[in-house]
């Protein structure tokens, strides 16, 4: 399932909100089912500036490392801090209690160009 209400990378994030205020962000049901069981999750500390495409940090699952990339320009401002303690959140509830970081935009047009969901689901069908 691709919640329609979020905005997708072609890297598997998702982002929630339209930039008014702060911006959640994660990875999707298909990045943490591809990664299997998440052991660990390494994310920037609250007041890192991140440029679009710049790495957020890292997840370790059973089977590999992989970055986290930022969808956006922006600035840190929240760490999902119940991930230290269960990193299997991801894998549980992608969408809700397994949320990375919030991000403040530098420029909150960069959510629009951000994919929909219609554009997701072909990417991940492809």
């Amino acid at each position: 399932m691709i919640p329609g209400d979020l905005r997708y990378t072609a890297e598997h994030e998702w982002v929630a909100g339209d930039g008014s205020g702060p911006v959640r962000v994660g990875i999707t049901h298909f990045a943490q089912d591809a990664l299997g069981d998440i052991v660990f999750v390494q994310l920037p500390d609250e007041g890192t500036a991140v440029r679009a495409g710049d790495s957020l940090g890292e997840i370790e699952s059973t089977k590999s490392v992989s970055e986290i990339y930022a969808p956006i320009a922006g600035t840190v401002v929240a760490k999902n801090a119940s991930l230290s303690d269960e990193p299997e959140l991801i894998n549980a509830e992608p969408y809700a209690a397994g949320w990375l970081v919030e991000i403040v935009p530098d420029d909150a047009g960069e959510i629009g160009r951000l994919l929909d969901a219609e554009a997701y689901k072909a990417l991940t069908e492809s």
